[in-house]
């Protein structure tokens, strides 16, 4: 059996050929790709691809971690893992009482071929699986409710202890009211410590707990202003199931930041945390280079391999090269309808970017420089604080960098260490993040002019004062993040974009003019207002902004620019020459 699953490797089953096709339609019938399924269980039995990270299960028993957080990006495996870790552990039982056997699920997978030392885990631990991811919401009592909900239901799924005597009336009575959403609310506060108690009670056996998301609750709380509600509850949930729970075996926790224990696990002691930085587990969550070439082979996908990288590689987790799985799966699906399928920015649609947004939109001119060295493809060094709150994120530009670093938006491509203090060096990943940014930059300057009033603009144009019309346009600029190397073309739009707020005139962008196309006309609907025409330039370096204004001025009547504008019965027509050096404007005009 071959099995690729939304995120990782590649397992063959001996004795069956695989024909490989051309990826453009040809060749036997080929796994399905799925995207979207966090199940495990289900890509096997819907025999899809899926990808092997099996190998994180004896990682785990080797490590012999009591509470375990793994910190990644979203959409990295993280939600996949979890079910195979599930499947793996769980006494699974059936609604009538009767043992559900998974075993079937890792025949010929990696963690098979480790012997007895590790299987003999398989299938004999009572699990508590809850995902958090629900509590996005815009109250506090919306986000309890579906907390409450998600906790109800997992009851619901060990329901079967309520048929047997290993339980005093009292506790099925508490049972049960959680499961039939009755308790009060600090019951589910309380609630994974009892149901770990009730499950060891059944089973005989210390009890894994599972938690997925768990930032989720708070990063939303955070910025819908219930923050600190969100936190006293979540601190109430982990520390009864984590902290002073003797039926825990262990946990495994998952999220995109690392929360402070201070704010969360206060006094979790066994707590271990493995982030991006961090050695173990390194290829257990997203692609690794082998993996990626793996799949692409599989589909007949070989040549795709160079704008995939460019598109989707560049994470490093530990010391593991990695690529973003989303987007990998997204990708090689597409490629498989559309074999000329251009590259796309998957990973952005999975999220609203907001933490993009406030970068940009609250950035002030060291930070605009900032991003505008991350776009051009530099780095920035910035020191690296793992032990950060969502509540810290506006407290200084180091913790949001930190957050982006953390989520996914930044790359680690250098470390050094400077008495304590550990620096990192900071870059965007790859092409698809670039794109994201890119794409929130040009969102807020679309509202940032909308909002801006030019009328200061259009009046220094009109009356020929070309000292405003450079101030304005400077000042802009200023404000503004570029992420273009200041070509013309960047001039070009940045302008054009201002321009096209007025109300008064119609703007028109390299349009044919004379013997040539002129840069930016703009003219009103009647004849009887007037025209404006505008020639950009940009000099290398600032003392030959003068000479390219009176080099565009030039170009403006050797092309005759304004030919076609007399002919549609234009007198009053306005002459500038505009250069540009970096942030810099100087605007000549005729005459």
């Amino acid at each position: 059996m071959l099995a690729v699953g939304s995120l990782g490797g590649l397992v063959y089953q001996e004795g069956i050929n695989y024909n490989k096709g051309n990826g453009k339609g040809g060749g036997s019938v080929r796994k399905r790709i799925p995207v979207g399924y966090e199940d495990m269980k289900r890509l096997i039995d819907g025999d899809m691809y899926y990808v092997d990270k099996t190998l994180m299960i004896k990682e785990l028993i080797d490590m012999a971690g009591s509470v375990n957080l793994y910190i990644r990006p979203r959409r990295f495996g993280k939600t996949l893992n979890l079910s195979m870790l599930r499947r793996f552990f769980e006494m699974e039982m059936g609604d009538d009482g009767s043992r559900i056997d998974n075993s079937y699920i890792f025949d010929n997978l990696k963690i098979s071929s480790y012997g007895d030392v590790y299987m003999s885990h398989q299938g004999q631990y009572p699990v508590i699986n809850l995902s958090l991811k629900s509590a996005k919401q815009p109250t506090y009592e919306n986000a309890f409710k579906c907390l409450r909900d998600e906790i109800a239901a997992e009851f619901g799924r060990h329901d079967y202890v309520l048929g047997t005597d290993s339980m005093t009336e009292h506790e099925k009575k508490r049972f049960k009211m959680i499961m039939e959403w009755k308790a009060e609310d600090i019951e589910y506060a309380r609630a994974l410590e009892f149901l770990s108690g009730c499950l060891a009670k059944y089973h005989g056996r210390n009890v894994i707990i599972l938690i997925d998301e768990y930032d989720v609750p708070l990063e939303n709380a955070y910025f819908e202003g219930f923050y600190d509600d969100m936190i006293t509850f979540m601190r109430s949930l982990f520390e009864s199931a984590l902290k002073t729970n003797p039926n825990l075996e262990f946990a495994v926790i998952t999220g995109c930041l690392r929360i402070s224990r201070e704010s969360i696990f206060t006094g979790l002691n066994n707590l271990e945390v493995f982030s991006v930085l961090s050695p173990g587990y390194a290829d257990c969550f997203g692609f690794t280079e082998g993996e990626v070439k793996e799949m692409l082979a599989y589909y007949g996908l070989e040549c795709k391999f160079e704008e995939l990288k460019h598109w989707y590689d560049g994470y490093q987790f530990g010391s593991a090269e990695i690529y973003n799985p989303w987007s990998i799966v997204n990708y090689i699906k597409t490629a498989t309808i559309d074999f000329h399928a251009y590259p796309k920015a998957y990973w952005s649609n999975t999220s609203s970017n907001h933490i993009i947004r406030e970068l940009v939109e609250e950035a002030d001119f060291e930070t605009r420089e900032e991003i505008e060295k991350l776009i051009a493809g530099e780095a920035i060094e910035k020191p690296v604080h793992e032990d950060i709150t969502y509540g810290d994120i506006r407290e200084s530009a180091d913790n949001l960098w930190n957050f982006l670093y953390f989520t996914g938006y930044l790359k680690k491509s250098g470390e050094k260490q400077v008495q304590e203090i550990i620096y990192l060096d900071l870059s965007i990943p790859n092409a698809e993040i670039r794109s994201i940014y890119r794409n929130t930059i040009l969102t807020w300057f679309d509202k940032k002019i909308r909002k801006t009033d030019m009328s200061s603009l259009f009046a220094a144009m009109e009356n020929g004062d070309c000292e405003t019309i450079g101030r304005f346009i400077s000042d802009q600029l200023l404000d503004t993040i570029s992420f273009f190397d200041y070509a013309e073309n960047y001039y070009h739009g940045f302008l054009t974009g201002l321009l096209k707020t007025s109300q008064k005139y119609s703007v028109y962008s390299n349009r044919e003019s004379g013997t040539g196309r002129s840069d930016i006309i703009l003219r009103t609907p009647s004849v009887r207002g007037g025209a404006v025409i505008l020639e950009l330039k940009v000099a290398r370096d600032f003392g030959k902004m003068e000479a390219a204004c009176k080099e565009a001025l030039l170009q403006i009547e050797e092309k005759d620019y304004a030919a076609s504008l007399r002919s549609d019965g234009y007198s009053n027509i306005k002459k500038y020459g505009i250069c540009f050096y970096r942030k810099e404007c100087l605007v000549m005009k005729k005459g």
